[in-house]
């Protein structure tokens, strides 16, 4: 008794930032390649069909995309990273460390967090702590 079949592989390549084609929103677009490979006795032997596809995370919508567009969608992101990590505009002015956050606070200024900043003068500690 032969046993033959197939087993598919997904492979996150890249996150983008695109317009959405179905929502319209710019938003993360995560692009993926789906292999399909034939199967002896569980063992995989060889792929027969690879697929590109970009789906947006903000409604969730899948495309397939052409291999040439994938490769100059993986470039893209390529370059993106090399000038280091894309979007400066994007900053988050939350985050600690302060790059971004309004007005020059270091720290981001949790008013919620342990080491005090962010806090009125004359409270101690966080008041939402027992």
């Amino acid at each position: 008794m032969i046993i033959f079949g197939t087993k598919g592989y997904i492979y996150q390549l890249a996150i983008l930032t695109l317009v959405c084609g179905q929502c319209g929103n710019p938003s993360a677009h995560t692009l993926r390649k789906r292999v399909s490979k034939f199967t002896l006795f569980f063992v995989p032997l060889f792929p027969y069909s690879t697929k590109h596809y970009t789906q947006c995370t903000f409604c969730g919508v899948e495309h397939q995309v052409p291999n040439e567009q994938a490769e100059q969608l993986l470039a893209q992101s390529a370059t993106q990273a090399q000038q280091g990590g894309g979007q400066q505009h994007g900053a988050n002015p939350f985050a600690q460390g302060g790059q971004g956050a309004p007005g020059g606070q270091q720290g981001g200024g949790n008013p919620f967090s342990q080491g005090g900043q962010g806090q009125q003068p004359g409270q101690g500690g966080n008041p939402y702590q027992h």
